[in-house]
């Protein structure tokens, strides 16, 4: 496991990034523990590592690898939570084959946690996404995608909360605009529901159920050139709540995470790990002294 030495470490103190004043109690100070948060976005059905001779990834990429790398950490880690932010589906013959059974069950296997939906994730319409489904033992939160006059009615949630390292974590999910993006006979029914109010509200949600950390899985992209569309720079600059956001669609490949002004001008981390599965983010948030550190982890 080769790791990239793009880390970025901040102490989190009274008011700023990801840290309520229920982590620094001392009953928490006294667990000295650790939550691991590891995330992909995008994989696109890319099951296998890249080609040798591929002129940007060689030999990078692929399950087996990544399987390698989650099962290291978690020997060595106890409390670790793995995300995925959509684009599960489409890129290789694979998923023509399989029809996004073999994503499904990889994923479980790899032991995911939660994954949201991103657009190629509806190529096979409603029914083949759920035919798939089957195979998952992981949630799919999709907050702003509301399917309730479809067959994916009841399965898929908002949000689901998560305990770990002694703190509780809300996770929730939101994606792109369908509409010409998608074909309208893929989607059918989904009606979309804007998602930044309906991030907004999500998060308030999840605060109040006494959510240490909230994690949203976005499926927007990470910025535009037109400012008025929805993407993670606009997410988390028109909301307050939200502490991280895990984002896909635009296969950014960051160096780093950012740390951008929420609408409270509180701190909200955004990161996104490019595409085909070829890094693995990694955040480490330290319960005792409220520090964390960032890097991405070359699966290679």
């Amino acid at each position: 496991m080769k790791r990239r030495n793009f880390i970025q470490n901040i102490v989190l103190g009274t008011g700023t990034l990801l840290v309520s004043p229920s982590l620094f109690s001392q009953e928490n100070l006294k667990r000295k523990k650790r939550l691991v948060i590891l995330h992909t976005n995008d994989t696109h059905s890319t099951i296998e590592p890249f080609p040798s001779k591929h002129s940007k990834f060689p030999n990078m990429g692929g399950v087996s690898k990544r399987h390698t790398i989650l099962q290291k950490i978690r020997s060595e880690e106890e409390h670790v939570l793995l995300l995925d932010s959509g684009d599960i589906f489409q890129g290789t013959p694979f998923f023509n084959t399989f029809n996004g059974e073999l994503e499904m069950k990889l994923m479980s296997l790899l032991q995911y946690d939660a994954a949201t939906m991103g657009n190629h994730d509806f190529d096979i319409g409603l029914e083949g996404f759920l035919n798939a489904k089957q195979f998952a033992i992981f949630p799919f939160l999709c907050a702003n995608y509301d399917f309730s006059e479809t067959i994916l009615a009841g399965h898929t949630k908002a949000y689901q909360i998560f305990h770990k390292a002694g703190i509780k974590i809300g996770v929730f999910g939101v994606g792109v605009a369908l509409k010409g993006l998608v074909s309208e006979d893929k989607y059918g029914k989904t009606r979309y529901l804007d998602p930044i109010s309906t991030a907004n509200k999500i998060a308030s949600e999840l605060k109040s159920k006494s959510c240490d950390l909230v994690i949203c899985l976005s499926h927007l992209g990470f910025e535009y050139e037109n400012k008025s569309i929805n993407s993670d720079r606009k997410l988390a600059a028109e909301t307050q709540n939200i502490d991280i956001i895990l984002g896909g669609h635009t296969h950014t490949f960051f160096d780093k995470p950012l740390v951008l002004k929420n609408s409270k001008n509180k701190d909200v981390l955004i990161n996104q790990v490019g595409w085909g599965g070829v890094y693995l983010g990694r955040i480490d948030i330290d319960v005792e002294s409220g520090f964390f550190q960032a890097e991405k982890i070359c699966v290679d």
